[in-house]
């Protein structure tokens, strides 16, 4: 391992499910608090925190746009700008996690990607605790969300590029990867069975309620897709390259200004998979419709064009990530569950577009194929 390497902890073994939904017919009442409902810090503990990295006086605090996973903080002193973050998601704020995408990003930063950096505090440190919480500064950055609609040609390309630099310079600074022989899929009969039984929790729910009405028709309909391609499931031996990837490379974790990515945000799931895969399932995130789901074509071309021309994949790696992210989706309840097996609410708005780009892109298959491939 040369200098530049660093040892990172060992990553979630690739081609798992990204979610922790528990496979109950009931809330999990075990689980912590997350994310929007962990409760707020208060500014007197923020005015502590922020004593721990000689930044003068707390002048304002606000809570900005969260994630599902963390709490954030703009804050003011007298010397400037600042995001604080609250790690809250149990997975990914143990203090190992929290180090090791620390040092991955100072290392990302110092090679000159647009990547912020957490703050050093007094002590040396890149985190602080308070009252069992861990926290982080990082530098403001200016900028603002686009939606893949915004992105003129170019700038879809430039995307596609620069996740494949962010995927050379991880293989950089990251520790080397042993390549898998084989990934596993998800079961389509265990994922029709676990779509009737969430199809069941929907039906009990009184007072029915517009969601509960759509996850039952979804259900249903996907129940019908998983038996109709049951026997596409991927072979486990087709997979392509791994490396570390960012892990949830989409609008909300990209910042612009003048035309560029200013910001990449959040890399909480910094992790191993297939590098391709996260080029296609960021896409679908980036360049989708938010009420239809649908994806613009058009733009994910140019985008999976500037992906592959600078990372040097090839159109068959590319057919190979599609094939098995498309899989993963049509196996995926991870919204569901949240509501019905968590209780949770938080990712409800999140479901009628997701649930119908599966649809649509069971039946223009080859359509989005193409526009990865060519």
């Amino acid at each position: 391992m040369t200098d530049r390497q660093i040892a990172l902890v060992e990553a979630p073994q690739p081609g798992l499910p990204d979610t922790d939904a528990p496979p109950l017919d009931g809330p999990d009442t075990d689980a912590p608090p997350v994310g929007t409902l962990s409760p707020p810090v208060p500014r007197r503990a923020l005015a502590r925190l922020l004593r721990e990295y000689r930044l003068g006086r707390l002048l304002a605090a606000e809570p900005v746009a969260e994630g599902l996973l963390n709490r954030g903080y703009r804050v003011t002193t007298d010397t400037g700008r600042y995001f604080l973050k609250c790690y809250v998601e149990p997975a990914t704020a143990t203090l190992a996690a929290i180090t090791a995408q620390h040092r991955a990003t100072l290392a990302l930063a110092g090679l000159g990607l647009p990547v912020p950096p957490p703050l050093t505090a007094r002590d040396g440190r890149t985190t602080t605790d308070h009252q069992g919480r861990r926290f982080a500064l990082y530098p403001w950055v200016a900028g603002r969300h686009r939606t893949g609609a915004e992105l003129d040609p170019r700038q879809c390309a430039e995307l596609g590029a620069l996740l494949a630099e962010l995927h050379g310079a991880l293989a950089q600074v990251c520790a080397p990867v042993a390549q898998p022989a084989a990934l596993p899929s998800a079961d389509p009969e265990a994922s029709a069975e676990l779509a009737a039984r969430l199809a069941a929790l929907a039906a009990r729910r009184r007072p029915c309620s517009a969601f509960d009405r759509l996850a039952e028709y979804r259900l249903a309909e996907r129940i019908e897709l998983l038996a109709t391609h049951q026997g596409r499931r991927p072979d486990p031996a087709a997979i392509g390259p791994s490396g570390w990837v960012h892990g949830d490379f989409h609008g909300l974790n990209l910042l612009h200004r003048g035309g560029r990515v200013a910001a990449v945000l959040d890399w909480d799931r910094l992790r191993v998979r297939p590098r391709a895969e996260e080029a296609v399932r960021a896409a679908t995130l980036i360049f989708n419709d938010p009420a239809t789901g649908e994806l613009d074509l058009a733009r994910v071309r140019r985008y999976a064009r500037g992906y592959r021309a600078a990372a040097g994949a090839g159109a068959e790696e590319l057919a190979l990530a599609a094939h098995r992210v498309w899989w993963e989706r049509l196996n995926d309840f991870w919204m569901l569950q949240w509501h019905y097996q968590r209780a949770d609410p938080r990712a409800d708005p999140l479901f009628p577009a997701a649930a119908a780009q599966t649809v649509w892109w069971c039946q223009e298959y080859e359509q989005v194929l193409d526009a990865f491939v060519n």
